[in-house]
């Protein structure tokens, strides 16, 4: 019997540090992708003649020839790396949560490989992009306690009203752009959920993770 109930809490510290170590790694990941999205679009946009912040998309940047390879590998790049991140935290448990970091991820990867240029095809992957990065954002917010809740929830819940705001834009009211435009709106889809995203990174980096609020628990 004693030699059972050792067996049987070994086999939990090692399945308690393996979940420790998906969540540090899955955090690197996301720092990844939120940071890498806010700095290289926020570089582009300063390499690329002439682009206007506020009434031109972020995939504009995909289709200016002096940044196109730059953005449009950024998108492939993070959406892999996110659904990488999605994985490993949620293989196990919550995989209604891990279906939005792969639609995301699609929808990333997608709007990287079909730019602005091919029309139709790019706005569907950029659209399940948009909707996919606030969704996973409100769902692993879901699960965690305290003020990461609540701003995840916060920071999705703006992302999907800008999306169907801009859904209403692209249809002929540009009005309901405001003052921000269009490209100030379609960045309150994107820039909220990055930066809860890298807020995430921190709190999985720093080892959350193998508390009982972990999200892969």
């Amino acid at each position: 019997m004693a030699a059972q109930v050792t067996t049987a809490t070994a086999g939990i510290r090692r399945g308690n540090e393996d979940a420790g170590t998906d969540s540090r790694a899955a955090g690197l990941l996301f720092f990844g992708v939120s940071a890498g999205f806010l700095m290289v679009t926020m570089l582009a946009a300063s390499i690329a003649p002439g682009y206007d912040f506020h009434g031109a998309a972020i995939s504009d940047l995909g289709v200016t020839a002096e940044t196109a390879v730059l953005f449009n590998g950024l998108l492939v790049v993070i959406g892999a790396m996110n659904v990488a991140g999605g994985y490993l935290l949620y293989r196990r448990h919550h995989r209604g949560v891990l279906a939005a970091y792969v639609l995301a991820g699609v929808g990333a990867v997608g709007a990287g490989l079909f730019p602005l240029s091919t029309g139709g095809v790019h706005s569907l992957f950029a659209l399940l992009a948009f909707i996919g990065f606030n969704l996973e954002v409100i769902g692993a917010a879901a699960l965690l306690p305290g003020a990461m809740r609540i701003l995840g929830i916060v920071a999705g819940g703006v992302g999907l009203v800008y999306a169907v705001l801009m859904v209403i834009g692209d249809s002929g009211n540009a009005a309901v752009f405001g003052s921000i435009g269009h490209g100030g709106s379609e960045r309150m889809i994107a820039y909220p959920a990055m930066l809860w995203l890298l807020a995430f990174s921190g709190y999985l980096s720093a080892g959350a993770g193998r508390r009982e609020d972990s999200p892969s628990s």
